[in-house]
């Protein structure tokens, strides 16, 4: 099957858009895991492990505020440069502050940062893809951040093993910053055309806000909104409760970055074949399967004590979450509108980091309250609820349009 048109291919997009989300997201995989177990070391216990973990998410949150305004405003290859910048100030502050405190400040401002780096690849690929294309084209930006995500954990652990220090994985993302604002410096940008064709619509994009684009689009954000941010949950608590159940069954440090690292390449493998599903068959194929298995593997892994389940369980979320790799990015852009999606996709993306950073401060309080294991089979339960709103209300807002691919 081929993927390119006489108005598109793939090459067009790969150095601008794909290489530095991979590079990137290299950066983010070696450090995201290890934050939990950076925060078991510097003295804070489970719940509170998980808290700092569930920062990131929370940064992201709270970009999502601003994201769409300034990749408005400046565009989107100066608004991820600037986001770079943002990141290893966050790391710096991460390094040279090694106490909770500063691990806290440093991971929410490398929130903030990938929340607008993040948004404005999506409203790129959104605006410059046709919609033919447009799962596959997503499900690739998508598998670019898994990519890095497999990648990054084994750097991680092949450095912690030679040096024994955990918070050395900080200069990997140091790098890989530094990297992505070369390429983008560097790389010629086929975003720079359509920045100067929507110049004129700059100043009164300026003046709408994402509360204002919440409210403006309140019926389906509340609908598949809900959905979205579910789905959201249930992803992002793999990112900090598989660390804490590696530390809570006693897996060493460098064990457990292979682990994540294994099932993160698991993940990665998928999401082409997710992109040609959603292509082919409507997106339901790809959300339903995808929430079902995280839901039924969070279930399973409140029961787990032991590593050899333990390593199977995020093997088995590894292959739900990459059968709906670009999931939320592609029904974002079918419901975004083609000429402007910026503004609509900063909306979509907040309920969407909602969802994600409500579900590691809900791991830390459900295991304050009651006991990690609660956690994971709460998650779980959400979960499954998630995929029965999915099934609602996806056919009502994203019909399934038969595609010649």
């Amino acid at each position: 099957m081929s993927v390119s048109s006489p108005s598109f291919s793939f090459r067009s997009v790969a150095l601008s858009a794909l290489l530095p989300t991979f590079v990137f997201s290299i950066g983010q995989g070696a450090i995201i895991p290890m934050i939990p177990v950076i925060a078991s070391s510097l003295g804070a216990n489970l719940a509170f492990a998980g808290f700092l973990g569930g920062l990131f998410m929370v940064g992201e949150l709270l970009g999502d505020v601003p994201a769409g305004s300034l990749v408005a405003r400046f565009g989107e290859r100066s608004a991820m440069i600037g986001a770079a910048v943002v990141c290893l100030v966050g790391l710096a502050v991460c390094l040279i502050f090694p106490t909770t405190v500063g691990l806290a400040v440093g991971i929410l401002l490398s929130g903030l940062s990938t929340s607008v780096f993040a948004l404005a690849r999506h409203a790129f690929m959104t605006t410059y893809v046709p919609v033919q294309f447009r799962a596959r084209a997503l499900s690739t930006l998508g598998g670019t951040f898994r990519g890095g995500w497999a990648i990054g954990p084994f750097i991680a652990a092949a450095l912690i093993h030679a040096t024994g220090w955990t918070s050395i994985v900080f200069w990997v993302h140091v790098v890989a910053c530094v990297i992505v604002i070369v390429i983008l410096l560097v790389v010629s940008d086929p975003t720079a055309a359509l920045e100067r064709s929507a110049s004129a619509l700059a100043g009164e994009r300026r003046r709408v806000n994402v509360f204002t684009t919440l409210r403006d689009n309140r019926a389906v954000l509340s609908r598949m909104g809900l959905a979205a941010a579910i789905m959201s949950a249930v992803r992002s608590s793999r990112t900090v409760i598989l660390p804490l159940w590696a530390v809570a069954i006693g897996m060493a440090d460098a064990q457990t970055a292979i682990v994540i690292g294994i099932a993160g390449a698991v993940d990665f493998a998928l999401f082409y074949t997710s992109g040609q599903i959603m292509d082919r068959f409507g997106r339901l194929w790809s959300a339903i399967p995808a929430l079902t298995g995280l839901g039924v593997a969070h279930i399973v892994l409140a029961f787990t004590s032991t590593e050899g389940l333990f390593i199977a369980i995020a093997i088995a979320m590894a292959l739900a979450n990459g059968i709906g790799s670009g999931i939320l990015m592609t029904v974002g852009a079918d419901l975004a509108p083609r000429g402007d999606p910026a503004r609509f996709l900063a909306a979509w993306r907040f309920t969407n980091h909602a969802g994600e950073a409500s579900a590691p401060l809900a791991i830390s309080g459900i295991t304050v309250i009651a006991s990690l294991a609660t956690a994971s089979l709460t998650l779980g339960v959400v979960g499954l609820l998630g995929a029965l709103l999915f099934l609602r209300y996806l056919p009502r807002y994203v019909p399934r349009v038969p595609r010649d691919v």
